[in-house]
Parts: structure tokens; C-alpha cells; sequence
């Protein structure tokens, strides 16, 4: 800057403050005091008498700090934005509530396969709706020791029964063997469970986890891949619509002793997949149960509390469930249903007990479902193929699904 200019703002801030003294000389105050705390300017009487006192704004923070209470939330690992057990888990939420006594908050996950995960180490993570198989990957290809006894079932929602679907030529899981087989991408139900079943069958297949609908196209026009493995509630929509080649099959698959501790006997009908099964014909399969298992807590801990009070909510409200318009999947539902290689929450059996105890006086519960009828004829065909040259072994196995069956749903 050039000193010329320099010299001119320099007097020009000299005069300034010369006269900011002078006028405050001749009112007799301080320039320096009364530049930093200005004279206050009282408020108008109306709003003198409006403001709160120090109570009264003490009490309004207290207030707003309490909020509402979360010593009753429990959260339940759903599934991902799209699939049926987030659905599942946000109509339970809906009919437990009882506003700050319980709080289900269903959460949105990366799908059932990691469901489990987040019941072990996600922080608010109480339950979860997992395939009851999943103990067995965590037991064996994670290795967490003691998992079947850090979880729990709650209830059994459903099953999903595995569907085998081969190209021509293939008609039993053996010939399998050295081919290549699609269990799906890797996260779905098929991924795990698939090579699960094969592996527990001594059956040694190329395995590969590509998009199902990618592979399913191209079975039609190449034999790369022999078979696309799905594990979902029956009828799968995507094997059930198209109309397939001749020679495409679903293949059964036969419940051996081997599947015994995860998985329960099913049946895929013609009316479900009328394109590939014979009118008055059934293929057996196996299926793997849809579980709403929880976090086995210590009966000491808050977590236990919380989850056990969930339990009796549910227990109570579970008929509501079971009517409109909430999913028709819920009217299926036995909460005396076993799981294989799975414990029941002490809560939810204490439940059980008590009304198997008040049966005598009449007092009985829409939660528990009679007996269903079971096909004695198909059982015995089944355990006959599944043990076809030991008759020791069919009667055991036949034993097993009269056994199934008296625990199962209608």
C-alpha cells in the first residue's frame, strides 16, 4: 500500500476515536464499556410474565431428556427389504406391541443366512428368522463352539422344502455325481443348504453359485449344468410357470438317516408343478424349517427379560396372527412343533407345559394345532427307497415320520 495512503487512514481513525471520547465525555460514560455491554433494553411486561421460572424449565428438560422408555425393545433380524420374513416380522411387531411394556423392531439384514450372525455380535439384536440348518455351516464351517447351545427356537413359521430340477436323461441324485449343479448366488437359502445335503449324502457334485434364472435359460440349450437346486416354500414360482422340454424332471430326494437332524420329509405335488409331475403322482423331497429363534440368554440377564416377555406376548397373540389380513402363512403355524438339532426357548416350553397340564379342565390354545393326517402308504414308499435293502432301517424310518408328524402342523 503506499505510505501517502497509509498516512490518510491512519488519521482518519484518529479522528474517529477523538470524537467517540468527546461524546462520551459529555455523557459521562466509558467509549471502551459501552462498545463491549450495550445497554439492555427490558422486555415488555407480557413477556416478563410469560417466561417459565427455573422450575418450571428444569421440569420441561427432564422431561424432554426421559423420552420414551427402551428397556422393553427387542429386535429381530428379518431378511432383506423384499423377502417374506421381513413381512413376517413386521406383522409380529405390529401385534405384540404394547407401547413402552414391549417393542418389536424388525431390522433389515442381508438375508437369513446372516441372520445368525447378527443374533450373535449385532448390538439390539435379540432374535432373528434363520433356516434351521444354518448350525450346522456355523458349526463346521465357521466353528463356533457350543452354538446350538447360545440359541434357541421360538416357534417353527414354516418349512421350505428343497426342489432338485434336472435335465434329461438324470432321473436320481447319484447320477449327479461329477456334474455340475446351481445352488444360486451366494446368501440364498439354496447356497447353503444345497451343498449341505449333497455333502451329508456322500454325493460329490462341481458346485456352483451363479444366478438361477441366468442357468435355467441356458439349461434349455446346453447340458453345462445338469441341475439348479432351490430351497423355498413350494410352488416355486420360477420352475412351476415355464413350460419345460421334454425330459425335465423334479428328482425326489429321499429322507436318509444322514438328514435326519435338520431336515423333515415333504412332497412336491402335481398341483403344484403340473408342467413336471404326473397328474395323481407326488415326488418326496425333504424340507428345512423356517425357525423365529432368539438369543439363549443366562435367566439372570436383562436380554433374557426382554426375550421371555416377547415370548409370552407372542404366545398370547399368535391366534390374532392367524386371521385377516395378516399373511395366511400364520394359520399354519403350531407353536408345539419341533425343530430338528434345535432347543425350544425354556419360556416358550414352560408355555407348553402348562397348557399340555390344563388340558384335563378343557383349556386349550388356537396356537396349538391337532395332529395332522399323515399318508401311511407314502411313508412307508419313502422309507423303503430311502433304506431299499435293510428292513430294520425302513421301520425306523417309518417310525421317524409317524414321530415328525405328531409334532408338525397340519
Amino acid at each position: 500500500m503506499p505510505i501517502h495512503r497509509k498516512v490518510l487512514m491512519t488519521a482518519v481513525s484518529v479522528a474517529v476515536l477523538v470524537a467517540l471520547a468527546a461524546s462520551a465525555a459529555a455523557q459521562g460514560s466509558s467509549p471502551v464499556s459501552d462498545l463491549k455491554s450495550p445497554p439492555a433494553v427490558a422486555a415488555p411486561a407480557k413477556q416478563q410474565q410469560a417466561r417459565p421460572s427455573t422450575r418450571e424449565q428444569s421440569v420441561t428438560s427432564a422431561q424432554l431428556k426421559r423420552g420414551p422408555s427402551y428397556d422393553w425393545v427387542v429386535g429381530i433380524a428379518a431378511g432383506r427389504i423384499e423377502g417374506t420374513p421381513l413381512r413376517l416380522s413386521a406383522e409380529i411387531a405390529q401385534v405384540v406391541d404394547d407401547g413402552d411394556n414391549l417393542r418389536v423392531v424388525p431390522i433389515v439384514t442381508r438375508g437369513v443366512f446372516d441372520n445368525l450372525s447378527d443374533i450373535l455380535y449385532l448390538p439390539g439384536v435379540d432374535g432373528a428368522i434363520v433356516y434351521g440348518d444354518i448350525l450346522e455351516h456355523y458349526r463346521t464351517t465357521r466353528k463356533i463352539r457350543n452354538i446350538e447351545k447360545r440359541l434357541a427356537y421360538v416357534a417353527n413359521l414354516s418349512v421350505a422344502e428343497m426342489h432338485v430340477l434336472v435335465r434329461p436323461g438324470i432321473n436320481s441324485l447319484k447320477e449327479l455325481a461329477g456334474k455340475r449343479v446351481n445352488f444360486n448366488t451366494a446368501g440364498t437359502a439354496a447356497a447353503y443348504t444345497g451343498p449341505i445335503v449333497f455333502d451329508r449324502l456322500g454325493i460329490q457334485v462341481i458346485k456352483q453359485f451363479e444366478p438361477h434364472r441366468e442357468v435355467m435359460a441356458a439349461m434349455t440349450r446346453t447340458e453345462d449344468v445338469a441341475a439348479v437346486v432351490f430351497v423355498t416354500t413350494k410352488p416355486a414360482q420360477p420352475i412351476a410357470q415355464p413350460t419345460w422340454p421334454e425330459g425335465f424332471k423334479l428328482l425326489p430326494v429321499e429322507y436318509a438317516r444322514a438328514l435326519e437332524e435338520f431336515y423333515l420329509p415333504a412332497y412336491l405335488e402335481h398341483t403344484e408343478y403340473p408342467k413336471l409331475i404326473p397328474a395323481g403322482q407326488k415326488v418326496a423331497t425333504i424340507a428345512v424349517p423356517v425357525i423365529l429363534a432368539v438369543y439363549n440368554a443366562t435367566t439372570d440377564s436383562d436380554r433374557y427379560r426382554r426375550i421371555a416377555r416377547f415370548v409370552d406376548r407372542f404366545f398370547d397373540r399368535l391366534p390374532q396372527l392367524q386371521v385377516a389380513p395378516y399373511d395366511p402363512s400364520w394359520k399354519s403355524v403350531n407353536l408345539a412343533a419341533t425343530v430338528p438339532g434345535w432347543k425350544r426357548f425354556a419360556p416358550m416350553q414352560a408355555r407348553l407345559d402348562r397348557l399340555e397340564a390344563a388340558k384335563p379342565r378343557g383349556i386349550t390354545s388356537s396356537a396349538i394345532a391337532p395332529t395332522p393326517a399323515i399318508d401311511p402308504t407314502l411313508a412307508r414308499q419313502q422309507a423303503a427307497r430311502a433304506a431299499p435293502n435293510d428292513k430294520a432301517e425302513q421301520e425306523r424310518l417309518f417310525a421317524r415320520f409317524l414321530e415328525w408328524n405328531r409334532t408338525q402342523k397340519p
